[in-house]
């Protein structure tokens, strides 16, 4: 400050937070209005997946909630694993006025490139609770043998 000059200390009335807060409501209003005008069938391109490894074993685990069993379909094709599902529009309940739909219809298609050759042979697959777990074995040339090395 220069000489005689008197700092001012300005208090807020309102809370400086509040303004955020108000843009926050209108997005959300914006998205809520932009989704109830969107269609009951969507397709849906990637469902999440996560693949990880052990010593014998490729794991892919992938969220698939709200399908049976039967709705879910499974291959391998070289290095490339393919999950694909669809789950069909119940259109006698399209008659039931929903004011909003959010629940997943429609189809999903992933491929997935694995990172060792596997044993196609042995592929186990288990459903539960909207999880799909796939056990991929590694072929015997892709295991990481351990090999003791002598100190002299």
């Amino acid at each position: 400050m220069k000489g005689g000059e008197i700092m001012k200390l300005v208090r807020f009335r309102e809370d400086p937070w509040r303004a955020l807060e108000d843009l926050q409501k209108e997005i959300n209003k914006l998205f809520d209005f932009s989704f109830t005008k969107m269609p009951a069938s969507l397709d849906i391109s990637s469902p999440s997946v996560d693949i990880y490894e052990d010593k014998d074993n490729v794991y892919v685990e992938a969220d698939l909630p709200g399908f049976e069993q039967k709705d879910i379909n499974l291959s391998l094709k070289g290095d490339t694993l393919t999950i694909s599902a669809e789950k069909e529009e119940k259109k006698e309940e399209k008659k039931k006025g929903y004011l909003r739909c959010e629940r997943f219809q429609g189809k999903f298609y992933r491929e997935l490139e694995l990172p060792r050759k596997v044993d196609a042979s042995g592929i186990k697959a288990v459903y539960k609770n909207g999880v799909l777990k796939i056990t991929l074995p590694k072929k015997e040339e892709e295991k990481k043998k351990e090999i003791k090395i002598d100190i002299e």
